[in-house]
């Protein structure tokens, strides 16, 4: 089980102990704001994995296939082409998963549960992605089980073994429903002003 330290919108100076803690692997939601914090850092931080899970914009593909590790994030089909064509470019391919939107909520990016097997597919066949996992955001006024249980349901008749789920409130939830990767902030930096949080370790106790 891992642990992504979700860091956005944090300074410097709390990031820093959880580095020197042994944590190393790191999300972002902005591409801009990433590039700000890790591009000059990045060398000198060995094992480093950088993780985008908030939304890519199909202009920013090339910035982010240079400077990340895995982009969760992938949820259209503009976005899977643009992603497809800068790898076969760059010749560098970033872990890729596609981003669920289990709850059909509007607001929300991500691929509707109904058209995740499509959609994964021509990733695949299509576009010669190489699709690891799928990530959700479950609804804040829902059970996150049910959202996380279909997550899984999608990823096993896909034969996609990643499932990045789960974040500082429901984490304990997502991995008794097999997620393999959670995603925490507050509860590893704390809010505003409060300096408590999880031990940060790379790998999340269970």
């Amino acid at each position: 089980m891992t642990l992504t330290a979700v860091c956005k919108q944090q300074p410097w100076v709390r990031i820093q102990p959880v580095l020197d803690a042994g944590q190393r692997v790191f999300g972002e939601n902005r591409v801009q704001e990433a590039q700000a914090r890790w591009a000059e850092r990045r060398a000198g931080i060995p094992g480093l994995n950088l993780r985008l899970i908030g939304p890519l914009q199909s202009n920013k593909v090339r910035e982010a296939v240079a400077l990340f590790d895995a982009i969760e994030s992938l949820d259209r089909e503009s976005l899977a082409v643009a992603l497809a064509t800068e790898i076969a470019r760059s010749g560098r391919a970033p872990e890729l998963l596609i981003q669920v939107n289990t709850g059909d909520e509007p607001q929300k990016s991500g691929v509707s549960p109904r058209e995740a097997d499509a959609f994964i597919a021509r990733c695949r066949e299509g576009l010669g992605l190489t699709i690891a996992g799928l990530m959700c955001l479950p609804p804040a006024d829902e059970e996150p089980a049910m959202h996380f249980a279909l997550l899984g349901k999608i990823a096993r008749r896909n034969g996609l073994t990643e499932l990045s789920m789960g974040m500082s409130d429901d984490f304990e939830t997502a991995v008794r429903h097999g997620a393999t990767r959670v995603r925490v902030g507050s509860a590893l930096f704390g809010g505003r002003g409060d300096r408590t949080g999880l031990h940060p370790t790379n790998e999340a106790s269970t």
